[in-house]
């Protein structure tokens, strides 16, 4: 038995053989000719792209700006650059000789040499007129010396440049051609290189295919009952010693995976237990009651205004809140819920609650996980406002980092000092629990949800300073409805 185990393994090895060993030739082969083209391809796209950057308009600018200095060389300063044309020159030089270290045909050479010399006499013509532009009498001649020296010169520079450009335009027809006559070569190769891996592969098959079929197709069966969800089966560790291994690690596998469902199973009904409390805390019944007393005592007074004010915020919120037993919801519908809750309490602290929401309608289109950040907002009012003498301010904002949704609950509260700051955000991550502090555990319970639903990196951030502020971010990943 350890005999055959060995005999397939080789054999295996052998098909392996066959079948990667040619194609890594000819993957390799391609590859290398591949890049040796588009290296050419692309120098020579480049040494055209260069010259022709001055093929453009050298000519022009130079007749121009020495034409300036010529007939206006008093006021040339102020009319143009006069040291466009050095500038000019220079940068020209310089990339010509760059052309020159790298060409590496003789033709490409000579032109690019002679480009050189031009550009180098075209200096020195230039330097002369400068000399003479303000001397007194040397108007004529430098007329004379524009239009036989420098014009001259720059249709001299421009008609190499462009016969430069013709030479490396025919050597693009001569990579073409041979691209065309390496690509029939690999078409030829590959033809007869798949032919013999196929008669290699159809040979060796044939002689190990009987040996595995039948644990293998053993193992398919218990397979497909592991997919319809029934992990606790196990394949038989029979057949060679190959797919003893593999049955082996076969049934380790469908453990596991049973041991996570039921763990998922576990971490599903601990965060639907979660979102419940959460759900509980939010239909508050001291904030029903005070809100259906509120709206009596408005209509008994007569403020039919405010009755229907208070009514439709009411219902806003609860819609949100129940929102169809959906777990996520539009940012624009989670806007909506907090402004209802905050619109029903500024009514009933309107002597101590000033609020504003400043999220961005792009922010709109994305999605959230329902009931993130009305329990900030009603920290920041019962724990942050109510505990302040006088207006206290709430401050709702929202912005896109990268591929982050920030939300920010600020308020202008009593805040915390660095020892409360700390033993708070402790409780937010669940490190200590408190039942004297029933906020730490709303937001400990929103800080959960946001991580059991997007992820560790995901969640909430608090600061403050003592008698000044306090800050809650919600992090969450940017997910469009």
């Amino acid at each position: 038995m350890r005999k055959k185990n060995t005999t397939l393994k080789k054999r295996l090895n052998v098909l392996l053989g066959v079948c990667l060993i040619p194609l890594a030739v000819l993957v390799i082969y391609l590859l290398i000719m591949m890049n040796r083209f588009s290296n050419r391809y692309d120098l020579i796209v480049e040494n055209i792209t260069k010259a022709n950057a001055y093929n453009i308009d050298f000519k022009e600018n130079m007749d121009y700006v020495m034409y300036i200095i010529v007939v206006n060389s008093e006021r040339a300063a102020e009319l143009v650059d006069t040291e466009q044309p050095h500038v000019m020159i220079n940068e020209a030089r310089e990339v010509f000789e760059n052309l020159y270290e790298e060409a590496d045909r003789d033709y490409a050479k000579k032109s690019l040499n002679r480009i050189l010399k031009s550009l180098n006499t075209l200096e020195d013509r230039v330097e002369e007129i400068e000399a003479d532009a303000l001397v007194s009498g040397a108007y004529d001649t430098n007329m004379e010396r524009l239009d036989l020296n420098i014009r001259v010169l720059t249709e001299l520079i421009q008609e190499q440049i462009q016969k430069y450009i013709y030479y490396e335009t025919t050597n693009l027809e001569e990579l073409r051609e041979g691209i065309r006559r390496d690509v029939d070569m690999a078409i030829r190769m590959s033809i007869v290189v798949f032919a013999a891996i196929l008669t290699g592969t159809l040979l060796i098959n044939r002689k190990i295919v009987l040996e595995i079929t039948e644990p293998i197709s053993k193992l398919c069966e218990v397979t497909t009952q592991a997919g319809e969800g029934n992990f606790v089966v196990r394949a038989e560790e029979t057949g060679t010693e190959e797919l003893t291994v593999l049955t082996r690690g076969f049934n380790q596998m469908v453990e596991q995976i049973g041991n996570l469902v039921e763990d998922i199973r576990v971490e599903q009904l601990n965060l639907r237990a979660t979102e419940l409390k959460l759900l509980q805390a939010q239909i508050n019944p001291h904030f029903l009651y005070n809100t259906l007393d509120a709206i009596i005592w408005l209509a008994e007074a007569g403020e039919k205004d405010q009755v229907v004010m208070m009514v439709t915020a009411l219902s806003d919120f609860f819609r949100t809140t129940l929102s169809k037993g959906r777990d996520f919801i539009t940012v624009e519908e989670e806007e909506r819920h907090i402004d209802s809750y905050l619109k029903i309490q500024q009514f009933r602290y309107r002597d101590i609650l000033a609020y504003e929401i400043d999220i961005p309608e792009e922010l709109y289109q994305y999605q959230i996980l329902k009931l993130t950040l009305q329990p900030l907002v009603e920290n920041a009012l019962y724990h942050g406002i109510k505990n302040k003498r006088g207006l206290g301010h709430i401050l709702v904002t929202g912005k896109k980092c990268r591929d982050r949704l920030v939300f920010t609950v600020r308020d202008d509260g009593k805040g915390m000092d660095p020892e409360r700051l700390d033993y708070v955000k402790k409780l937010i991550s669940g490190e200590i629990q408190d039942k004297d502090m029933p906020n730490g555990f709303g937001l400990a319970n929103v800080n959960q949800r946001l991580k059991l639903n997007y992820g560790a990196e995901y969640g909430l951030l608090m600061s403050s300073e003592d008698g000044e502020w306090t800050e809650i971010s919600a992090i969450i990943p940017t997910v469009k409805n």
